[in-house]
């Protein structure tokens, strides 16, 4: 019976002390708005600069992805003001909306920060 005492109150204290370092592991807002530009601009580069209109003699195809470069703090600062974050002490959820203009669609993110660590796991267009 002794041992189960002991057994438990081991438990008990790993528990406290997970529980202590996901807490402290919670990243805020700023560390989200540092990988959301980051992961917003690796998508701009990869995924929208090559399919840029050849419009104006291919000057929008051959800068764009220093335009994302440069334009990185307009980003972050459009990322600030249409994130929500949900607190939950252990972990934070942060859900942004990019409305951009038209006729360009809304995109919708949701992501989770847990242990310094960031999971997208909803992108959608609405």
């Amino acid at each position: 019976m002794r041992v189960l005492s002991v057994f438990g109150a081991i438990g008990g204290v790993m528990m406290l002390a997970s529980g202590a370092l996901m807490a402290i592991g919670n990243p805020g807002k700023p560390d989200y708005e540092h990988y959301a530009v980051e992961t917003l601009s690796i998508y701009l580069k990869t995924e929208i600069c090559p399919q840029a209109p050849a419009d104006f003699g291919g000057f929008v195809q051959s800068y764009c992805k220093t335009l994302v470069d440069v334009g990185q703090p307009q980003i972050k600062q459009v990322i600030a003001q249409t994130t929500n974050q949900q607190n939950f002490l252990l972990f934070s959820i942060y859900q942004t909306t990019l409305a951009l203009p038209d006729p360009l669609p809304t995109y919708e993110f949701q992501t989770i920060g847990i242990m310094k660590q960031f999971y997208t796991y909803q992108a959608m267009e609405i």
